[in-house]
């Protein structure tokens, strides 16, 4: 079947991002013999310049690597922290419930540049400077408005590029409230329109005095320079300016906070099926709910039942309610709760809790399972989602030697907090994920990094790499990438036809963002989708909402041959139809 953008394949290198420029960025880096980690450090870092709405350097970046030289996969946990000042009573105290989606009240340590270092230093090939021009460049020299980011002249294209997104729907906000912001995003007072060219002095300085610090160090080495950049960040004048911003607006964050920040480089969770091996960032991600939805499904004969047939999607759907409600009883950081990772991701837990799936009726209710006492149901009542909304980016890329590389970056939106005079990006705001409730596994402590959305995806065949996947969507993640993933494995579509392939999801459990809603039974389906399965899922109790035929996912992927070594790259065409961000794949 023909799609609506070309499967990319090559031999050298590949690389899929959210934006043509950053994909451009990436290839420079390839051009110049940088590896898949280089060239992915250099897109995120122009992802940050030219999709704001979705990511800057304020906020968070987790990733898996795998590398070639090491023969190994890395999780880095690129998750933002709590400030010591970050307690619960302390919010109490202020009369708030919930802590608030947006403002210095939800703003963590920044974790992304720590992340990305890291990824540079220990896997990569370049230096900061090397992989920083074309990032430099653009916030200097500027880079040319798109649609996504300004939403346009308003009506539906700007409803469509996602609520509290785009310039346009900030920019009374901008203008009334945080005027540092509208220095940058409104230049003349007025709302950007698609083509112009838009410029961030004050980013492209931030970039200039990290690299003045990496050149100070450079006669001692590659990894001292990017040592010396992250010192500066978090330690030194940098990390000064991002506290006095903080406290001049109502924030909690303090310079031990960032001096002590650093980000893990860990061990992945994994599962096999049908004979790929998936890994996933830790319980401090919502990753592993990936890996226990495909623990569910491998009692089902999904190709028997027909793609995106109703035995199917309901099969998928039923899955994900038993997982996520999981998710939402146990996951958190491992750093600071007991998270039963092992009984939650065993075959015999799965095989209990698979019993629960009525194949002619939705369940309704949330139901976490005991993977203690191994029972499908635990004692008590469940743990208490609106529209994942946007605000997330995805990188991937590959090379002839076999790394491989899946950045998901977020956080640090221009909707969230306002733009830090000197530095050009906002803080990011994910504290809002914590509750305010010790009993809570995702409970707020200082110190504590909040249970993220943020789930990359990389896949090895007979230990070889073999695919990395992504997609921005908050809750929808490990949901969008499932069935991207499933479209492969199971009725064997290459990456551009699973990626375009019609998607679903369900805002069932609590959602991960404030105000934390569920919508028991939604099925959010797209038109697609032929009207005779939506009616036979309706007839088993799901509630349909049918959505746009572009509208559920944004799914990025690369793949090696494992037999050929071919390189193959895919990109939604979803993000741009929306429009929210122009993604797009270059390799050779």
């Amino acid at each position: 079947m023909p799609t609506i953008y070309p499967l990319i394949m090559g031999r050298r290198a590949m690389l899929a991002t959210e934006h043509y420029l950053s994909a451009s960025a990436g290839a420079r880096i390839f051009a110049g013999g940088g590896n898949a980690i280089d060239a992915a450090v250099a897109a995120t870092f122009v992802e940050g310049v030219v999709n704001p709405h979705m990511h800057t350097i304020g906020g968070e970046a987790p990733m898996l690597i795998y590398s070639a030289s090491a023969r190994r996969v890395v999780a880095i946990n690129g998750n933002m922290m709590a400030p010591e000042r970050a307690t619960i009573a302390h919010y109490l105290s202020l009369g708030i419930e919930l802590i608030p989606a947006a403002g210095l009240l939800a703003a963590g340590v920044p974790a992304a540049f720590d992340a990305l270092v890291t990824a540079l230093r220990d896997f990569g090939t370049r230096s900061l400077a090397n992989v920083l021009e074309p990032a430099l460049e653009l916030a200097g020299d500027g880079f040319p408005m798109h649609l996504g980011l300004s939403g346009g002249a308003g009506g539906p294209a700007d409803a469509a590029a996602g609520p509290g997104a785009s310039i346009r729907s900030n920019a009374e906000r901008f203008l009334t409230k945080w005027p540092s912001s509208g220095r940058v995003y409104l230049p003349d007072g007025k709302v950007p329109r698609p083509g112009s060219v838009l410029k961030n002095p004050a980013l492209a300085n931030f970039f200039k005095r990290v690299l003045d610090a990496e050149s100070a160090a450079k006669n001692r080495g590659r990894e001292a320079g990017l040592d010396a950049a992250r010192e500066r960040f978090y330690r030194g004048d940098i990390a000064r300016e991002i506290v006095a911003w903080s406290d001049a607006n109502g924030g909690l964050l303090a310079a031990s906070d960032l001096a002590r920040f650093t980000a893990r480089t860990e061990s992945p969770v994994s599962a096999d099926y049908r004979g790929v091996t998936v890994f996933k960032c830790g319980p401090w991600s919502q990753g592993p709910v990936f890996l226990q939805q495909l623990k569910l499904l491998q009692g089902f004969d999904l190709a028997a039942m027909g793609h995106n047939s109703a035995d199917y999607i309901h099969a998928v759907i039923e899955a994900a309610k038993l997982s996520f409600a999981d998710r939402e009883a146990y996951y958190g950081d491992p750093e600071f709760i007991d998270v039963p990772l092992a009984g939650l991701l065993s075959d015999r837990y799965a095989a209990i809790r698979r019993e629960l799936i009525d194949s002619g009726r939705a369940s309704m209710d949330q139901r976490p399972g005991d993977p203690i006492a191994m029972r499908a149901l635990r004692d008590g009542p469940a743990a208490g989602a609106r529209p994942w909304g946007v605000g997330t980016i995805h990188v991937t890329a590959a090379d002839r030697a076999s790394n491989m590389i899946a950045v998901t970056a977020s956080g640090g939106w221009i909707p969230s907090s306002p733009v830090i005079d000197a530095l050009g990006f906002p803080l990011g705001t994910r504290m809002q994920t914590f509750y305010l409730d010790a009993r809570h596994p995702n409970a707020l402590e200082p110190g504590k990094r909040p249970r993220t959305t943020l789930s990359p995806s990389l896949a090895m065949v007979k230990g070889k790499p073999y695919l990395a996947f992504g997609t921005p969507g908050g809750d929808q993640q490990d949901q969008w990438t499932l069935q991207f993933f499933l479209n492969v494995v199971e009725f064997g579509m290459d990456l551009q036809a699973a990626i375009e392939a019609p998607k679903f999801s369900t805002p069932h459990f609590p959602s991960t963002f404030y105000p934390h809603d569920s919508y028991p039974g939604l099925l959010r389906i797209e038109d697609r989708v032929p009207a005779i399965v939506r009616d036979a899922l309706a007839a088993r109790g799901h509630k349909i909402e049918v959505r746009p035929p572009w509208s559920e996912g944004h799914v990025l992927a690369v793949q090696i041959d494992t037999k050929t070594g071919v390189l193959a790259g895919g990109a939604d065409p979803r993000g741009q139809a929306a429009p929210v961000m122009p993604a797009h794949v270059i390799g050779w």
